[in-house]
């Protein structure tokens, strides 16, 4: 899909949010800096009805929020030096216990993640105005996810 504008990325999001699977998801948002990953999550948080501040959690690795009776762990990996930090944080704990899982840069922590239900890959063009966005579902979960 394409997106033209904050308004399809907002659709795409909103789309997602109404969706009964997204509350046992883990969904892995790739692409380059700039790309559009922590704006989705933010519109797709605002669509599920966080209030207040979304801060990236880039230096503070977690920003878990708490929806009505839904646990959202927001995840940023940027900056792991080596995917073993991932374990080191403690983050098989968080990935244990039911909710949204949003993980951004997951190829930082690299053979350390579940396999996800949903991969998003966000390509900015080379004016960075346009979004080409791929959705690759890896279990019944991101399909129903991506369902019509």
């Amino acid at each position: 899909m394409t997106w033209s504008s904050q308004a399809d990325c907002a659709a795409f999001a909103r789309s997602l949010a109404h969706r009964a699977a997204l509350g046992q998801a883990c969904i892995e948002l790739h692409g380059p800096l700039g790309a559009g990953k922590t704006t989705f999550v933010r519109h797709l948080l605002r669509e599920l009805g966080v209030e207040g501040r979304i801060k990236s959690p880039t230096y503070a690795v977690l920003e878990p929020y708490r929806v009505n009776d839904l646990d959202i762990s927001h995840l940023d990996f940027y900056r792991f030096e080596d995917p073993r930090e991932w374990a080191d944080a403690g983050l098989r704990d968080v990935f244990a216990q039911p909710g949204l899982k949003l993980v951004e840069w997951p190829d930082k922590a690299q053979g350390q993640l579940p396999l996800p239900d949903l991969r998003l890959f966000i390509e900015p063009d080379a004016q960075g105005e346009t979004r080409q966005v791929r959705a690759e579902a890896l279990s019944a979960t991101g399909m129903a996810l991506l369902a019509a």
